[in-house]
């Protein structure tokens, strides 16, 4: 019988039962299963699926190449890859190859690809290692409450990446938003009385979002944007009742800054406090309040400003930052030329 070397490459953030049919007929019909340690995950969920694999452990590509060729020449053999997609070893199967006079028939086979979102694993897999026994000191020191400031820091940073322009910048400053929320996650599973972890966060928000996009996953309608956002207001506002009443609250009482973070910047609070308003079916030109005359006629000066905004499409926080910015970029080119 021909011999044969199937070098069995995947992602190892998919379970074996999710292999190609190919990949598990090759594993099935083979003499011998390969890798390259105990620690591998592809090759421990190929072990755990009940196939026997044989580890050829400290081999570098040349001797690794050397070895593999030499089990396949007379027997049909899977390499199962390592999670570092074993540098080196097709190069040197490739040279090997060459310098036999018959040599085995060697194939690469993919077994599985990554899924959408698949990375996230491998984050969430680095956190739980620095917050564990044996990670990183200052990582497992951390709180809900210490890690506040970086939530808030690395948000305008995202928002000034948007700003920029700069795609590489966005990812990156995304990156480490993203990081925040796997950070709290993470933090959140220690709690004594009320664990959660990022599961737990994931669910809440995809729960979230189908029950507020009925237009899309039941049988509302909502044909466009302003009608999904009269939908989410209405759906957010029977959401507050029910939880008021579960809490034993007046239901269908609340005024118009409930919800809004008092941390949020002014002019974002305002928007809010306008979009809720105009959801309502009220005219934002009706928002007035009582105060001292010269303060309350800049603040309902600035309000119609935020108004004004708003009814052009435009945010009035982007547009007083897009202004500051300009001011900056002009003043830095006086500079420059003076």
């Amino acid at each position: 019988m021909a011999g044969r070397l199937a070098l069995l490459v995947g992602t190892p953030r998919i379970a074996p039962g999710l292999f190609t049919r190919a990949a598990w007929h090759a594993l099935d019909s083979a003499a011998q299963v390969l890798a390259r340690d105990t620690s591998e995950p592809l090759a421990q969920a190929v072990a755990e699926a009940g196939v026997p694999v044989e580890h050829l452990v400290g081999l570098e590509p040349a001797a690794l190449a050397r070895t593999l060729l030499e089990r396949a020449q007379d027997d049909q053999v899977v390499w199962v890859a390592s999670a570092d997609a074993d540098p080196g070893l097709t190069d040197a199967v490739a040279s090997e190859v060459s310098r036999l006079g018959e040599p085995p028939e060697v194939e690469v086979l993919v077994a599985s690809w990554d899924v959408p979102g698949s990375r996230l694993l491998d984050l969430v897999a680095v956190m739980d290692r620095l917050r564990s026994p044996g990670g990183c000191p200052w990582d497992a020191e951390q709180t809900h409450e210490s890690l506040v400031k970086y939530l808030l820091e690395e948000s305008y940073e995202a928002v000034e990446a948007i700003e920029s322009g700069d795609r590489g910048h966005l990812r990156e400053e995304l990156g480490d938003v993203l990081l925040q929320v796997a950070f709290q996650s993470r933090v959140a599973q220690d709690h004594p009385q009320e664990p959660f972890d990022i599961d737990d966060v994931a669910a809440e928000i995809v729960a979230k979002l189908v029950r507020r996009h009925p237009h899309v996953f039941a049988d509302g309608e909502a044909s466009t944007a302003a009608e999904v956002e009269q939908a989410w207001e209405r759906i957010k506002a029977e959401e507050r009742a029910t939880k008021q009443s579960h809490h034993g609250g007046e239901a269908g009482h609340e005024d118009l800054m409930h919800g809004i973070p008092t941390a949020l910047p002014s002019l974002l609070a305002a928007e809010k406090v306008v979009a809720r308003w105009e959801r309502a079916g009220r005219d934002p030109r009706e928002l007035t309040g009582d105060g001292p005359g010269e303060e309350h006629e800049l603040g309902t000066a600035m309000l119609d400003l935020v108004v004004r905004a708003r009814a052009g499409g435009r945010s009035a926080e982007q547009v007083l930052r897009s202004t500051l910015r300009r001011l900056t970029e002009a003043q830095a080119q006086q500079t420059r030329r003076s």
